[in-house]
């Protein structure tokens, strides 16, 4: 196996993010489903967009959240993602490069517009998403850069990328080239919804062609359909070789074979916003993962990242996360 440029590549969609502090009530006026991700079309993008005032604008999208990451830690990530021809997805290359991610596909001309994903945060720091998916949904297999996939020693796919089929061709095609390659393959599950929808065809990639598996509490307990935690992790572990489940507040659990690490979460003074807190503890964990830590050791940089990120509006870290933990005693 060749020595590996990258630390991460990813696929996944490319999303711009608007997100807006609201009431709790402005949810129940929209009928928006509180701490959900809801696919919605252009009109309704339009009619959100035009009522969530003062919202912060930026690149984003969950994997591409991951990324930038593993950038801020030090780490050499790449990404794979649709945009259009379009104002909005020329400030998605532009953000996205100047955070540090090699990020080269091609856009597409004409419509659908750049995807976008209107996030909701309400006081208990809770986000309720929004997404239009516009332009993402049509990442092909043409679109996916095999001498790149291969040049990244793990391969990061995006859950959400399977709400289409020309995408999701193109997320098992990702996956294939990369373990041809002798690389490692992880993916986030990304939302319960998204489990529910495409429950079999996630089992499916699973079990003999994921490395890494990330999730929270309720998406492992709905891919199994096991309310149980410790069931469903139980399973989880027979299917695949490393397997994470986040739980907030009560940290995370990493299964490896028959270990079990737990993983405390980092304090924090407070939480603003939760926004990308999944996203960035993949990223502590892969960047960890890259250099070669210990489990425990990776859980720990996970968490610090997710840490940062829910301690202001936005799911991007706003501290530099390498400097952040050299300064918190990690090595990086």
């Amino acid at each position: 196996m060749t020595q590996s440029t990258y630390d991460v590549v990813a696929v996944g969609n490319a999303i711009i993010d608007v997100i807006a502090a609201v009431p709790d009530a402005f949810l129940a006026e929209e009928n928006i489903a509180k701490g959900a991700m809801t696919l919605i079309d252009e009109d309704r993008a339009e009619h959100l967009t035009a009522r969530m005032t003062n919202a912060t604008v930026a690149a984003g999208g969950s994997a591409a959240n991951t990324m930038t990451g593993v950038a801020s830690f030090g780490g050499k990530a790449a990404y794979i993602g649709k945009v259009a021809q379009d104002e909005l997805g020329a400030r998605f290359t532009q953000e996205f490069r100047a955070a540090g991610v090699a990020f080269d596909t091609p856009p597409r001309p004409g419509h659908p517009s750049t995807a976008r994903s209107l996030i909701a945060v309400t006081p208990d720091g809770q986000r309720s998403m929004n997404t239009y998916l516009g332009a993402s949904t049509l990442l092909s297999e043409k679109d996916i850069n095999a001498p790149l996939i291969q040049s990244g020693a793990t391969l990061f796919l995006e859950g959400y990328l399977f709400d289409r089929d020309e995408a999701k061709a193109a997320f098992v095609r990702a996956s294939e080239i990369a373990r041809a390659a002798g690389r490692k393959v992880s993916i986030t599950l990304s939302d319960r919804f998204c489990v529910d929808r495409h429950r079999d065809s996630f089992r499916h990639l699973v079990k003999g062609h994921i490395d890494i598996l990330f999730s929270n509490e309720s998406e492992i307990t709905g891919l199994y359909e096991n309310d149980d935690l410790g069931g469903a992790l139980e399973l989880a572990r027979k299917e695949c070789p490393l397997v994470i489940v986040t739980r907030g507040e009560y940290g995370s659990l990493i299964a490896a074979g028959d270990e079990t690490v737990e993983v405390e979460a980092m304090p924090t003074s407070r939480i603003v916003d939760s926004t990308g807190a999944g996203d960035q503890y993949a990223a502590g964990f892969l960047f960890g993962y890259a250099k070669g830590r210990s489990l425990a050791e990776c859980g720990a940089l996970a968490s610090l990242a997710a840490a940062e990120v829910i301690s202001h509006i936005g799911p991007r870290p706003e501290q530099n996360l390498r400097a952040l933990a050299l300064t918190s005693g990690f090595r990086v």
